[in-house]
Formats: C-alpha cells, structure tokens, sequence
C-alpha cells in the first residue's frame, strides 16, 4: 500500500484549506449530483429477474471503496466525496398500480439510477504540478446497462480508477495504469481485492513526472489550428487510414469546446500565441466531461494517452499526422 501512504514531502501547501468549486463538477453531462445517504435510503437495488438475486448497489460500490482507503490509511483522513448519477428507472409499489401518476405520493414511488461515477478526493496526498494542486483521488464507475438483468445472477462489471483531481477545475488526470476499466467479480470480497490491486499497482511519481513533463512542450496557434483541423477530419477517415494513426475517441462538439476554451478558458486559454500541452491537456479533459457516465472514463484516458503521444514527437521531432513543423514547437519555451 505504499501508494498511499502520507509523505511530507507531498504536503507543499498543506496549510491552504481546500476550496469547492460549486462552479464546477468531475463530469457534467447529464448527470445528477446524489449523496450516499440517498442512494443508501432512497434508492432500490435491480435484481436478476430470472433468480431475483441483487446486484452491487451504487451504494456497495462506494462505501466499500471508501472502506478500502480508510483500511489503507486512515480514519482520520479527510474525504471528499461527490457522486454523480444518469439515467433513472422510475417505478411505483403494488398498491399504486393503476394511480395516475400525478397522484402518486413520494412513498409510492421507487427509484433507481443505471449509471453511477463517483470520485472520492484526499487532499491530504497532493503535488503542485505546473501550478496547479492536484490531489489524489479514487473513483469508479457503475452503468446497469452493461449488465443483463433479464437473466440469472453473473458476474458484474465494474471499473475503477485512482489518479490526480485538478483542485482548480476538478479534471481528473488518469493514467494508464490507474485504471481498471473491465473488473469482473461476483461479490463484494472480490470487489474489494480488485480496488486493492489497482493500487498497488499504481505508480503515481511516474505518473506525477509525466504530469509536469506536458509544461515543458508547446505549440503555436497556427499548430493548435492544424491540429484541430486534423482532428475534425480524423471523424471521418476511411477505416483503413485510421488503422495506422493514433485512436482518437473524442467527439465532434468536444473538439469545438476545445477551441471555445483555448481562447476563454480562465486557467488554460493560449498565451500570446501559444499554449503548453499541460493546458492542452485540461481542456481536453474539461471538454471530456461532457461525455456520458460509461465512456467517460475511457476517454480521459485517451486524452493522457493521445497528449504525451503528441509531446513525445515534439521532444523527438518526429513526424505527427496531427501537427505540422515538429522543429517549430520547441522554440516557444
């Protein structure tokens, strides 16, 4: 668990207290942001039709990744939660068939939600990285429509991630060893070995050198204009062409929100002309919230992935589909 454990040398502002940004959420969509205790008491839990055996609640699903860190470290560190769900199946008791629905009272209702993410941020671990704090957080994500719950109880699936909350805008920073997209288990147990394993197989001064690494390469707006222009087309290429270049899984309008941030963004707008692959990176990872719950997480990472892909040709001077005159880009820094 050595990933975990509380370092000093991490503590650079460990007197400033953390300020929520209410401005601000980890995904935005079209989510809704729930507490625990509502999905605890409010919310029944989808069983297998074919056996009526239930699933992992969202409310599991958290509380024992919540249980997991405190094991890991400690009752006394602080937590901060926020949880964001999708898409509700509503429902009604027995008693309410047939009741107009208008007529329906709270307690004849029933809800659930089908998709569910959820980060739970330690400021208490956190590095300043191109002056930016960024604290470590654990989340994870939950979607019901990946299972098949007309029939008898399988295994679930799950996916997990831990990384770096950027305490400015709540981007989340997520490598590729920081996340577990496709865990498969049928119990809680197996659950908390998974998020456990994640862990410890998280390297995260890689992953914070890697962070400061996208500060030192930039490039000019008429690269970030060719740029875009190449990632507009990629949308349409022919399947063959796009075999040999970078798989790119951002979308149409969220390449248009990238070009809105880089001229209006308050943190990562261009500055005289050029921007640096760590404010790239955040708007990538802020367009990216615009994503739905289940793909959200496979897409953040897609932006790490495809943002150093484009440092390493800058630091190489290779050849990149995506930018033109590589030689360009290091003289603005």
């Amino acid at each position: 668990m050595e990933i975990l454990a509380y370092d000093p040398i991490d503590q650079v502002i460990q007197e400033q207290e953390v300020i929520s940004n209410n401005n601000k959420n980890f995904i935005e969509a079209n989510t809704l942001e729930v507490s625990l205790c509502h999905l605890q008491n409010d919310c029944i839990v989808p069983v297998f039709s074919k056996d009526n055996e239930s699933t992992i609640s969202h409310y599991e699903f958290i509380k024992y990744t919540r249980d997991v860190i405190t094991d890991i470290l400690s009752n006394d560190i602080r937590l901060l939660e926020e949880i964001r769900v999708s898409h509700i199946v509503k429902g009604r008791i027995p008693t309410a068939i047939g009741k107009p629905a208008k007529d329906l009272t709270e307690e004849e209702k029933t809800i659930y939600y089908e998709r569910c993410a959820f980060v739970i941020e330690i400021p208490e671990i956190n590095q300043v990285v191109n002056g930016n704090r960024l604290n470590l957080a654990i989340g994870g994500v939950r979607a019901y429509n990946q299972e098949n719950l007309f029939s008898r109880k399988s295994i679930e699936k799950f996916k997990v991630f831990i990384g770096f909350q950027n305490s400015v805008c709540l981007n989340l920073c997520i490598a590729t060893d920081g996340l577990a997209d496709s865990i498969r288990i049928s119990s809680i147990g197996e659950l908390k070995s998974k998020i456990i394993e994640l862990i410890q197989g998280y390297n995260r001064k890689k992953h914070l050198e890697e962070l400061q690494d996208l500060g030192k390469y930039s490039i000019n707006e008429d690269q970030f204009a060719y740029l875009i222009g190449k990632m507009k087309m990629y949308q349409y290429l022919p399947k063959d062409e796009k075999k040999s270049l970078f798989q790119l899984s951002i979308t149409d309008s969220q390449i248009t929100s990238i070009v809105k941030d880089y001229y209006s963004d308050i943190f990562f707008c261009s500055t005289e002309g050029t921007i640096n692959l760590w404010k790239l990176y955040n708007l990538f990872t802020e367009a990216n919230k615009t994503s739905y719950i289940d793909n959200h997480l496979e897409r953040n990472l897609n932006a790490y992935e495809f943002i150093r892909y484009l440092g390493n040709c800058l630091k190489t001077e290779t050849s990149n589909w995506f930018i033109y005159n590589i030689t360009m880009a290091n003289s603005a820094f």
